[in-house]
């Protein structure tokens, strides 16, 4: 009887710490290893960043995204990182120079450098989307419960210019940075808008 009171008293504990941390890693938060340069610099290939399920996705929020069924290469499984650009109601015109207005205001996009904002963003290198048109005097509407998302890197990110809008629904939370990381506050609290 004591063997079995001294096994119960260690699985009970443990019982409870493995249902708590899977209540956390599928409501709450968990780690996630960014993969690629698509994000660089403002985040590395390798780094480790903490993913919030229950944060409010804004304009330049950076977001994780289940990429199965959005981005036809992608592999079952595959979680893509980048950047929300555009809102579901939004109107987006991004011009020639690389200025993007999101709703007829001037967003800075001053997380990345404007060399990426025209040249980056506006030379493609797979075929483009067929759901909009990035470009001087095109504009379009981004539709219910959908977002325009972006790679920092645009000349290095395979990103909604390619596969179209991003769901809601695949949406799996925003990305936040450790304290130590430089680039926190383009991550973490960005809101340049």
């Amino acid at each position: 009887m004591k063997t079995f009171k001294f096994i119960l008293g260690w699985l009970i504990p443990i019982a409870i710490a493995i249902a708590l941390s899977l209540v956390i890693k599928t409501y709450l938060f968990q780690l996630v290893r960014v993969d690629g340069l698509s994000m660089y610099p403002n985040l590395q290939n390798n780094e480790w960043v903490m993913l919030f399920k229950q944060s409010k996705i804004k304009h330049d929020s950076v977001i994780v995204f289940d990429a199965d069924g959005v981005d036809p290469s992608a592999k079952k499984d595959a979680k893509y990182v980048k950047r929300v650009i555009a809102m579901p109601g939004d109107t987006v015109e991004y011009k020639d120079n690389g200025d993007l207005y999101i709703n007829g205001k001037f967003s800075s996009q001053s997380y990345i450098s404007k060399e990426q904002q025209q040249k980056g963003t506006l030379t493609l290198e797979l075929p483009a989307t067929s759901q909009f048109t990035l470009g001087s005097g095109h504009k379009f509407t981004v539709p219910k419960d959908e977002y325009l998302v972006l790679g920092d890197n645009r000349a290095n990110s395979n990103d909604s210019r390619y596969y179209g809008f991003v769901p809601k629904k695949k949406i799996l939370g925003v990305v936040k940075v450790f304290f130590w990381n430089s680039k926190r506050q383009i991550i973490n609290s960005y809101d340049a808008n």
